[in-house]
């Protein structure tokens, strides 16, 4: 059985050779320049192997339907965001399936403004792929061009929002783990630019994600070993098109990517008020800093583009996903692992603190997350019901899937639960959080046995 094609606001995304074909490149590509009005398009990729043919493919597709392509080679997805927005294009494509493994690849559809293309505008385009495609005459189609430049603004764009000189007297040394992806080497410049010592491990951009896509723990014992034996203040990784951050204290233990966001959360509102925008599966920490410091906060459904649309209904100042996911209006709205770097260096280097003693002082919770494949069949959603029903009493939003955050139970107060389908693998997710570790497990192996 063929791999499904996932379509959502994350964009559209599947395993080359079985749901991503070169008749599916070509369809998005007509439909996305009838999308853009053949307006020009920004486009870039992260390393994977499929990446190159993908994009000749794309480039064709966009200038036989009328649309100029301005093409980066191998960026982060924060960068081309950033320059839809510096070249005022009608729209951006990246072609990146995130964190998924490099046996995928995918398409994320970027709007005028820089940003995702919301569920609405995701309908819209989703409905002309379904349609018939008008191209124009020989004498009228677009043309390539291809732009060297786009780190330089992307880099600058940071280096304007962040206290740079603070973090230079610091000459802070640094282990850099890009698995290998786009971020390599714009990261390496950025901190370099900042006058960090950088040692760079998983950086050659040879699409290996050998140490597993994901900045999640598991995936790290490379970077905190290297932390350790080169006496480095902090380590950082991202995943393989930099839009996410984990970070590894000092003393090589990765402090958890919920705790990226919690950091910075922390950081910007010490600075100056303002509301916070966060999606459903983030640490409470982030809540309890935020009232900390008398500042409002939004919870949305997952999704960058659902955080982002909150941010600009309340004028956020700071916003992101629990996930590594750092989305500063200072910069630009978009998950940013090189702003959540400056942030963090620039919190370290005016707190003069380590990042363990930084990562001490944030509320203390522990997660669990994990999920349920359905290869060949859907799950049953009717479940969520019942389990709503049974839980009646505690907090409860099924805005996205269903968040029960328990305020009064025999074991799980304090705790809370998500479960939802993946808007970008045929799984279904389960987030649970908890006061300690022991009642994170119990929140989490009671929603599993229950959805098995």
């Amino acid at each position: 059985m063929a791999s499904p094609l996932m379509k959502s606001i994350s964009g559209i995304r599947g395993i080359v050779g079985e749901s991503v074909t070169p008749r599916l490149i070509s369809t998005v590509g007509s439909a996305f320049a009838q999308y853009c009005e053949r307006g020009p398009i920004v486009i870039g990729r992260d390393t994977r192997p499929t990446g190159e043919a993908i994009e000749k493919g794309l480039e064709s597709a966009l200038i036989l339907s009328g649309s100029d392509v301005v093409s980066l080679g191998v960026v982060p997805t924060p960068t081309v965001q950033v320059m839809v927005e510096h070249l005022k294009a009608a729209g951006g494509v990246v072609i990146s399936a995130s964190h998924n493994p490099v046996e995928w690849n995918a398409f994320k559809l970027i709007g005028k403004t820089g940003t995702f293309l919301t569920s609405t505008e995701m309908r819209r385009f989703l409905l002309l792929m379904d349609g018939e495609f008008s191209y124009p005459r020989w004498d009228r189609i677009g043309a390539v061009s291809r732009e060297t430049g786009a780190a330089d603004v992307h880099i600058r764009k940071i280096l304007s929002i962040i206290n740079t000189e603070s973090i230079r007297q610091k000459r802070f040394k640094v282990v850099l783990d890009s698995v290998n992806g786009a971020g390599s080497s714009i990261t390496m410049r950025l901190l370099e630019e900042l006058e960090c010592k950088v040692i760079p491990i998983n950086c050659a951009m040879d699409g290996d994600f050998s140490r597993g896509s994901e900045p999640v723990a598991e995936n790290l014992s490379m970077l905190s070993r290297a932390v350790v034996a080169e006496s480095a203040d902090i380590g950082f990784a991202q995943d393989p098109d930099a839009d996410r951050l984990a970070i590894v204290d000092e003393r090589g233990r990765p402090i958890g990517e919920e705790n990226t966001i919690a950091l910075v959360v922390e950081h910007l509102l010490s600075k100056k008020g303002g509301r916070v925008v966060i999606n459903l599966s983030t640490t409470k920490a982030v809540d309890d800093i935020a009232q900390q410091r008398g500042a409002a906060v939004a919870r949305t459904r997952v999704g960058e583009v659902n955080v982002v649309e909150e941010m600009r209904r309340m004028g956020a100042r700071i916003g992101g996903e629990g996930n590594g996911g750092v989305i500063s209006p200072e910069a630009h709205l978009g998950r940013d692992s090189l702003v959540g770097i400056g942030y963090v260096l620039e919190m370290m280097a005016e707190r003069d603190s380590t990042v363990s003693g930084l990562s001490e002082g944030l509320p203390r919770y522990f997660m669990k997350k994990g999920s349920i494949t359905f290869n060949e069949r859907n799950p049953d959603l009717s479940l969520l019901e019942k389990i709503k029903r049974d839980h009646e009493g505690q907090k409860i939003t099924d805005i996205d899937g269903l968040r029960i955050e328990f305020l009064s139970h025999p074991e799980f107060s304090g705790g809370w639960v998500h479960l939802r389908p993946s808007n970008t693998e045929p799984i279904f997710r389960i987030i649970a959080e908890g006061r300690d570790k022991a009642q994170a497990e119990k929140i989490y192996n009671y929603f599993e046995d229950l959805l098995k």
